[in-house]
C-alpha cells in the first residue's frame, strides 16, 4: 500500500478513454483533408484546353434600348476589335458567348442525320459555343482536323457550319470521322455540317468530363429569331497580348468607355485569375477541414502527453522499485510508451471505422479521389502513431530517468 492514491480504476479508464475519443475524432478529419488536398491537387493540374498565358477576357451586354438594330449591334463589335487591336502589346482579339472554366449559357439539343432520335426519346444535347473565326488561334485551341471558322460564314446564303471538339466527336462518331456529318441543332429544319474537330475545353467546371461542345460561327448569329438578336447583343471579348495581362486591363476599359460611355465591362479578368478562381471553393474547403484537423491532432497529442505524463508521476515509486530490483530503462521506457500506444490505437481504429462510415457524404466533394483511398488512410494512421510515439517517448525517458535510491530514501 502506498501513502498516495493514483485515483481508482474508473478515473484511469475515464482518462484514457477521454484521450483515445480525441484521436477518434482527430483521425477522420485527417484522413478527410488528406482527401481533399489529394482532390485540389488533381483539380490543379487538369488541363483547362486553351492557353490561359498572357489573355485577358471581359462581358459586355449591349442595351436593348440602344442596340435594336442589327447592324448597328455588329459595328459596335467591329469597332471594338479595331480599337482593341491597336492597343500596345495586342496580338489579337476574339468574340465568344462562352467563356471557359465556367461560362456557357447555351445547352442545345440537336439529332444526328446518320442516327436520327427514335420517337419518345430525348434527343442529345451538348453546349454551344458561338465564336469568331480568330477564336480558336487566339485561345490556343489546337485544330486537330478539316477547318476553323472564316469570313465566309458570314454571307447571307453560306451554308451552316459547325465545329466540334475531340469528345463529341468520339461519343457520337467514334472510330468514324465526323467532318462531312450533318446535325439539326434544336429549333431548325436546316442541316448544319461538322467542318472541322478541335481539342476539348472546360467549360461546365474544371471538375467536369468532357462531354463534347459545338461551335458554330459568330457570324450565323444573324438575326432568325428574337432570341437570336437578344443573344448577339452579349459576348464575351479575348485579348491576347505579350506584356502582363493584368496591366492591360485599364486600357481594355478606356477603349470600351471611348465606344460607350455608358456602357459597363463585366467580368474582366485575366485568364490565370479565372482558372485560379475555378479552385477556390475546394482550396478553402480543404485549407478550413485542414485547420480544424491540426487542431484535433494537437489536442490529442497534448491529452496522450499529459496522461502519460501524470502516469509516470504517480507512479514513480512503482518504477523506482522496479529499477532497483533490476528493470532496465529499456523495458521502462516501453513499459509507458507501449500503455500509451495502446490507448492511441484504439481511437485510431475507431477513428479508421469512422471515416469509412462518413466515406460516402465525401464522395460529391472529390475529384479522381476515391474516398477510401488506402493511401490516405494508411498515411494518416501512420502519422497518428507516430506523433503519438514521439509524445509518449517524452514522458517514458522521464520515468526511465528516476533514481531508486532517491525514491527508496523517500520511502
Amino acid at each position: 500500500g502506498g501513502r498516495s492514491s493514483t485515483g481508482g480504476p474508473a478515473t484511469r479508464r475515464l482518462r484514457q478513454a477521454l484521450v483515445a475519443a480525441q484521436f477518434a475524432v482527430a483521425t477522420p478529419l485527417l484522413i478527410g483533408s488528406g482527401l481533399l488536398l489529394a482532390s485540389l491537387r488533381q483539380l490543379e493540374q487538369v488541363d483547362p484546353g486553351f492557353n490561359p498565358k498572357g489573355l485577358v477576357s471581359a462581358a459586355l451586354l449591349l442595351p436593348a434600348e440602344r442596340y435594336g438594330d442589327p447592324a448597328r449591334i455588329q459595328g459596335f463589335w467591329d469597332r471594338l476589335k479595331s480599337e482593341l487591336e491597336t492597343l500596345p502589346g495586342v496580338a489579337g482579339v476574339a468574340f465568344a458567348d462562352g467563356r471557359p472554366p465556367r461560362g456557357v449559357g447555351n445547352i442545345n439539343n440537336f439529332d444526328l442525320e446518320d442516327r436520327p432520335t427514335p420517337a419518345g426519346e430525348s434527343q442529345p444535347t451538348a453546349p454551344w459555343v458561338s465564336v469568331s473565326p480568330e477564336y480558336f488561334a487566339q485561345m490556343g485551341i489546337p485544330l486537330l482536323a478539316g477547318r476553323g471558322f472564316d469570313s465566309s460564314e458570314a454571307a447571307p446564303d453560306a451554308p451552316e457550319v459547325v465545329v466540334v471538339d475531340r469528345a463529341w466527336a468520339e461519343r457520337y462518331f467514334p472510330g468514324q470521322n465526323p467532318l462531312g456529318k450533318r446535325l439539326h441543332e434544336g429549333g431548325s429544319s436546316s442541316w448544319t455540317t461538322v467542318v472541322g474537330v478541335v481539342g476539348e475545353v472546360k467549360y461546365l467546371g474544371l471538375d467536369q468530363p468532357d462531354q463534347g461542345t459545338v461551335y458554330w460561327p459568330i457570324v450565323q448569329r444573324s438575326p432568325r429569331s428574337p432570341m437570336e438578336r437578344f443573344s448577339s447583343r452579349f459576348a464575351y471579348f479575348f485579348v491576347r497580348t505579350a506584356a502582363e495581362p493584368r496591366a492591360l486591363l485599364p486600357a481594355v476599359r478606356q477603349v470600351v468607355r471611348r465606344l460607350d460611355p455608358a456602357l459597363p465591362l463585366e467580368e474582366a479578368a485575366t485568364q490565370d485569375e479565372l482558372l485560379r478562381d475555378a479552385v477556390e471553393v475546394p482550396r478553402l474547403l480543404s485549407t478550413l477541414v485542414l485547420g480544424f484537423a491540426l487542431v484535433a491532432l494537437l489536442l490529442s497529442v497534448v491529452g496522450i502527453y499529459g496522461v502519460m505524463s501524470y502516469f509516470v508521476q504517480q507512479h514513480t515509486r512503482e518504477i523506482g522499485i522496479r529499477l532497483a530490483l533490476g528493470g532496465r530503462p529499456q523495458a521502462v521506457r516501453r513499459l509507458v510508451v507501449s500503455r500509451g500506444l495502446q490507448v492511441v490505437a484504439l481511437g485510431v481504429a475507431l477513428g479508421l471505422v469512422a471515416a469509412l462510415a462518413l466515406s460516402g457524404l465525401l464522395a460529391s466533394l472529390l475529384f479522381q479521389v476515391e474516398p477510401t483511398d488506402p493511401r490516405t488512410f494508411l498515411v494518416v494512421a501512420t502519422a497518428l502513431l507516430t506523433a503519438a510515439f514521439l509524445a509518449c517517448l517524452l514522458p517514458a525517458r522521464k520515468a526511465a530517468a528516476v533514481d531508486p535510491a532517491t525514491t527508496l530514501r523517500a520511502e
